[in-house]
């Protein structure tokens, strides 16, 4: 009998995928990776992974770049791979599987704030958010204990938030693989995306390294800020792949409230801040929560 679910993260460097149960339980993850600019040879890649596993899986959940209709399953500015903009998974797993099997599309930072609210940090939580941070910003809003998506499922996307009076974008200042490649070419790092040599000079407070660092945590701190302002939320957590280092959630809350010393608001709520559950494999998570939520009637266009 078919009783898991295989879930696909769709990411710019490689694909992650994993199969999981209805609780939630990951019985087997690997990866792949991406094809970077061939939507042919990614699909191939799909059709495969889903026929590999087709006889003990009732779904596929997927997690990908770009603004996605969770209704239709089509995906709108394919993010870090514009080769999936138009592209509609649902229709292309029904077309080539037949449409007994269940298809679901979320996009990524929505589906890590999915993960975190069904197992994760913000669990029980009715308003907050996950904020990931890597390539860009990603992010999901919860509000009154569900996903918000926008009127163009578009809420989230924090790559997008101006930055310095629109001289830049939170995609650039925000990004953490940029703020690692700085501090890693400075130093003349043989990998410039060695996010562990980069974080041994952080952990151990080299001058330098720890004064990037410390003016990105800065960054992040205003984008909440500004989030905060508006939607008034109880909780953040922090994703992607540099959360796992507890430093990076322990500064940028400590930037936080240094910037309510400064503008004058330390009497108003303050959220809670802290690193997401699932660091990096959220949106395995996520994207079944999601899944769950479409076979069972929940979802709903928000």
């Amino acid at each position: 009998m078919k009783k898991d679910y295989l879930s696909i993260d769709v990411g710019g460097t490689e694909t992650k995928y994993g199969i999981l149960d209805r609780s939630g339980n990951i019985i087997y993850h690997s990866k792949v990776s991406t094809p970077k600019e061939e939507l042919s040879s990614f699909l191939v890649i799909i059709d495969n992974l889903v026929q590999k596993y087709y006889d003990q899986i009732r779904g596929v959940a997927f997690s990908v770049p770009g603004r996605v209709n969770p209704i239709t399953g089509e995906i709108g500015l394919g993010g870090a791979l514009p080769y999936l903009d138009g592209v509609n998974l649902v229709d292309h797993l029904h077309n080539k599987f037949g449409k007994g099997l269940i298809v679901s599309v979320e996009n990524d930072g929505k589906a890590a704030a999915l993960a975190e609210l069904w197992l994760g940090n913000l669990r029980n939580e009715k308003n907050c958010a996950a904020i990931v941070l890597g390539t860009g910003v990603g992010g999901g809003i919860i509000l009154d204990g569900h996903l918000y998506r926008g009127s163009h499922y578009q809420a989230g996307e924090l790559s997008f938030v101006a930055f310095k009076n629109g001289k830049d974008k939170y995609g650039n200042v925000g990004s953490a693989v940029l703020m690692i490649n700085q501090i890693a070419k400075y130093y003349h790092l043989p990998d410039i995306n060695d996010g562990l040599a980069v974080f041994d000079l952080i952990n151990h407070r080299d001058k330098y390294a720890y004064k990037i660092f410390k003016k990105y945590c800065w960054k992040i701190a205003n984008l909440i800020l500004n989030i905060q302002a508006v939607l008034d939320l109880e909780r953040y957590v922090i994703g992607g792949g540099i959360s796992a280092q507890p430093i990076v959630a322990d500064t940028i809350a400590a930037e936080y409230q240094k910037l309510l010393v400064k503008l004058d608001l330390t009497n108003i709520p303050r959220p809670a801040i802290m690193k997401a559950y699932f660091e990096n494999n959220a949106n395995l998570y996520g994207g079944v929560y999601n899944l769950l939520l479409q076979v069972n009637g929940e979802l709903e266009e928000n």
